[in-house]
């Protein structure tokens, strides 16, 4: 049985990609965030006979001692694993100027370092296996828009690590492959929202305000919209079932043809057509 470790299985992508591989017959270890989380994918797996194949594990990949617990628990399953997930990510809103440093360094904290965390700690399991690494991006890894400044600062950092991630494992026969999704109908951006809702940094807005209001409803749209995480989940599959895949997947690929478009405007169009959608 090929064995798989997802980051961020509470809900969205990672939720929706251990159910479909473990419905495919691969043992997957699922990361929630609490207790709650860890007994709700348990007794879903339980329901539909899967306790044996998805087996959730407590881990804010943060904190050194989850992380550490994360590597026990692999390692009580087997001993070289197939491939590793890098999904958990946030996202804290707010124009550059005034975002609280905290947020900042939240952010960098899920979305950066404990990536790399998870990774150093599993990286032998992997090189056992000869195995794959998914690094979960973003198309906000190629492309920026305002009032989202420190997320794309991590997601920007998060494409520059898996660049040389790739280079220097090679050697080893462990692959590495970035997903850089564009807008998913997933609980991010409703959390996104209710941040930006909720930070106190809306009460020393002044002439970001626009700017704010502007970013809670595309928080909106985008919770509502966006593709499906299923497709998601098909594009993971697909990649582990590929004996050599490409070094990045655009989802979905009109993903990619966003990102060309951009390479291919002027930074100061670009900044005009941002302007112009956001009436900023």
């Amino acid at each position: 049985m090929k064995t798989i470790v997802i980051t961020g299985c509470s809900s969205g992508f990672g939720r929706a990609t251990a159910f479909y591989l473990a419905e495919r017959g691969w043992r997957v270890l699922a990361t929630v965030r609490t207790e709650a989380d860890r007994a709700d994918l348990l007794a879903q797996a339980t329901a539909k006979g899967w306790q044996d194949r998805l087996i959730p594990v407590v881990c804010d990949i943060t904190r050194r001692d989850h992380v550490e617990q994360l590597q026990r628990t692999l390692a009580e399953h087997t001993a070289a694993l197939d491939a590793l997930l890098n999904n958990a990510g946030t996202s804290y809103p707010g124009p550059l100027e005034i975002i609280p440093l905290d947020d900042v360094r939240a952010q960098i904290e899920v979305n950066l370092i404990g990536q790399l965390a998870v990774t150093q700690a599993l990286l032998p399991s992997v090189k056992a296996a000869r195995g794959l690494i998914l690094i979960v991006s973003s198309v906000g890894g190629r492309i920026t828009f305002p009032a989202n400044g420190a997320y794309h600062m991590t997601k920007y950092a998060l494409e520059a690590m898996s660049d040389v991630l790739r280079v220097e494992l090679a050697p080893s026969g462990v692959k590495v492959v970035v997903l850089e999704p564009g807008s998913g109908a997933t609980a991010i951006w409703g959390t996104s929202g209710e941040r930006a809702r909720g930070s106190p940094m809306v009460e020393r807005a002044g002439a970001y305000a626009p700017l704010i209001a502007a970013l809670e409803r595309e928080s909106a749209r985008e919770a509502r919209g966006g593709f499906p995480p299923e497709l998601f989940a098909r594009t993971v599959a697909g990649i582990l079932n590929s004996r050599r895949p490409l070094t990045r997947y655009p989802i979905p690929r009109s993903a990619g043809w966003t990102m060309l478009v951009r390479r291919l405007l002027p930074d100061r169009t670009w900044d005009w057509l941002q302007r112009r959608v956001l009436k900023w």
